[in-house]
């Protein structure tokens, strides 16, 4: 965002209830159970659900087994889709897989071997973005969004409201003056729910319950604008009424539209596949940097070729907000990063079943222990070393 003087932006995020969510859930699901037998396991597990239905493809090669009946079916049970009268549940639903091997030609370029260094699972550009607008170095609208329906699962499945069901969406506008936020502007809520609840009771509720738990008082006034199930009634979601696949979710999985994205979703990717290990390394470096001062903003991008051990291009823009010249940030960060495929793999210690954890409610801005990517633990060398 490069706007000056008043202007909007809005973000979304979606439930874990939601169809392409799903699908994330459940190839990162098989990741974990994967990556958890064989740290090395290469996956690349692709999902589709549809009414009844839940197909898994793509190419695995580990020596570990997973049991894809039951870790789907788990996954769905432990979303909340527990009822034949949804139009999907986990006891009925059909589960079919077409997994096959990984490319020889592929796999050649991976590998680590006597005279050969572990190379970039794909070509691709990456992104990593951080700013000063939360405390998590995140823009406020996506991390609003993302709580918001993180407060939704919570009040469905605490049964504070018992009527809702697992599907859901939200949008948060915020309005900015002289590019900071200040002050919320227009607020989505899309919930699903039983057939018993009435309309006003659902929008009060979701009102009380759910955002203004969520939206800092200060940010709401008597301009905002609150838009809850405005369709009506939500009935039918999920998988009957929406097909979900992996990866469709992108931009709610990184900035929100703030920003730029790379080409590559993250999802049933173990982190030889650079579309992820490169986007988490790439936060991480662009949220080091910032923590360290030297922009108030920034955006890196990294570039690789298959094969090949070290990113082709590197791009640091700090959107005119750099305290030292963004040529100096680009050195700190080739002297400080370890930006090979092995390097952000041992970096970030990749090879561990945390993947599930990140399939809902993004992949930044969040303060589990297990997201590595989000620590700030090079900001004091990395301003040591730029004299500041």
């Amino acid at each position: 965002m490069s706007k000056e003087g008043r202007h909007l932006f809005t973000s979304e995020s979606v439930t874990e209830g939601h169809p392409d969510k799903i699908c994330d859930q459940i190839s990162d699901t098989i990741l974990d159970d994967l990556i958890n037998q064989d740290p090395n396991s290469r996956v690349a597990c692709e999902t589709l659900v549809t009414t009844g239905l839940v197909l898994i493809a793509g190419e695995i090669t580990s020596k570990g087994y997973c049991e894809f009946q039951k870790v789907v079916r788990d996954r769905i049970k432990e979303i909340g889709y527990t009822s034949a009268k949804y139009g999907f549940d986990y006891e009925t639903c059909c589960v079919v897989s077409s997994i096959h091997e990984q490319s020889l030609d592929i796999s050649r370029g991976l590998d680590e071997t006597e005279g050969h260094v572990q190379g970039a699972g794909d070509q691709g550009l990456m992104f990593g973005y951080a700013c000063r607008e939360t405390e998590e170095l995140m823009p406020l609208p996506i991390m609003l969004a993302h709580k918001l329906v993180r407060k939704l699962d919570q009040v469905r499945k605490d049964k504070i409201l018992t009527y809702l069901r697992p599907d859901g969406k939200s949008q948060v506008t915020v309005e900015y003056d002289r590019k900071q936020p200040v002050r919320v502007d227009a607020v989505v809520i899309a919930a699903q729910h039983d057939t018993k609840v009435q309309m006003d009771d659902l929008r009060e509720d979701i009102k009380h319950e759910v955002i203004k738990r969520v939206i800092p008082p200060g940010m709401i006034d008597k301009k905002t604008d609150f838009y809850i199930n405005e369709t009506g009634r939500f009935e039918q979601g999920g998988p009957l009424a929406d097909t979900g696949i992996t990866g469709r979710k992108i931009i709610v999985d990184t900035y929100g539209g703030v920003g730029s994205h790379g080409g590559g979703c993250f999802s049933g990717k173990d982190p030889s596949k650079v579309d992820r290990s490169g986007s988490y390394m790439a936060r991480y470096v662009a949220k080091n940097m910032v923590a360290a001062g030297f922009a108030d903003k920034l955006e890196v991008q990294m570039a690789y070729a298959i094969g090949v051990p070290h990113p082709v291009s590197i791009m640091v823009d700090s959107f005119g907000t750099a305290k030292i010249s963004e040529d100096k940030i680009k050195e700190l960060i080739q002297a400080h990063f370890d930006l090979s495929p092995k390097g952000m793999i041992r970096t970030l210690d990749l090879l561990r079943p945390v993947y599930k954890k990140t399939a809902c409610y993004g992949h930044f801005g969040r303060t589990e222990k297990e997201f590595t990517w989000e620590r700030v633990d090079k900001a004091k060398a990395l301003r040591k070393d730029a004299g500041i």
